[in-house]
């Protein structure tokens, strides 16, 4: 089912609701007020970054979505160590959190263009906004210098934390950064829509004597 791009998240919301209503033995499970999406977190995402960071993080840098991930491995995370930052991350263009409006923007995954129910913002340090060609353009980075094929949101997450990184305040700390998005769901998209006109204009190699039969 698609809704209409207009009526953004909240549209794809109701209309989700109104397919349960009128569907028998349907079930929404309602992740942006579901108290099992954080609680989740709290008891994996967040205790895997302590762990794996031997409790040493100092910043933790994670987009907006749902609002899950910040809630559950943020609130365990300063449950740890009340020191650490919370970072959140949102789209430029609708970056409601930051008290402007809600809009349209390629982001997908974050920026629902309101406050989830289950978002705790009690937790949230900062708020950083990212624009959408930022994050295509950091994602694109992503995969030419380290390999690793990500989607939009994660490249905003990398921008996001790239910008708190360079700041002197935080020379030297350990900032977990979460990419919540794979890259291949995004391949006939804009993300790498630029690539595959290069790639269609790249020359064939001629070649003679092929032995067909060669495995």
């Amino acid at each position: 089912v698609i809704t209409p791009k207009e009526y953004r998240m909240s549209g794809a919301v109701q209309k989700a609701r109104e397919i349960v209503a009128n569907t028998p033995d349907a079930y929404c499970l309602e992740q942006f007020k579901n108290p099992d999406n954080p609680k989740i977190h709290q008891e994996t995402t967040g205790p895997e970054i302590w762990n794996d960071t031997q409790g040493t993080v100092d910043v933790l840098v994670v987009g907006v979505g749902t609002g899950g991930t910040l809630t559950g491995a943020g609130g365990f995370l300063k449950e740890q160590n009340k020191n650490i930052k919370v970072v959140a991350c949102e789209p430029t263009d609708s970056a409601v959190l930051s008290g402007g409006n809600p809009g349209s923007h390629p982001i997908q995954g974050i920026g629902a263009g309101f406050v989830p129910r289950i978002l705790d913002t009690g937790l949230i340090d900062e708020i950083v906004t990212v624009g959408g060609e930022e994050a295509m353009e950091m994602s694109r980075r992503v995969a030419r210098e380290e390999g690793l094929l990500v989607g939009i949101s994660s490249g905003a997450m990398v921008h996001a934390a790239l910008k708190v990184g360079r700041r002197p305040e935080n020379d030297g700390k350990l900032i977990v950064v979460v990419l919540p998005s794979a890259g291949e769901r995004y391949l006939s998209s804009a993300l790498y829509s630029s690539i595959f006109e290069e790639c269609k204009q790249m020359p064939t190699v001629p070649m003679t004597d092929v032995d067909m039969s060669a495995p």
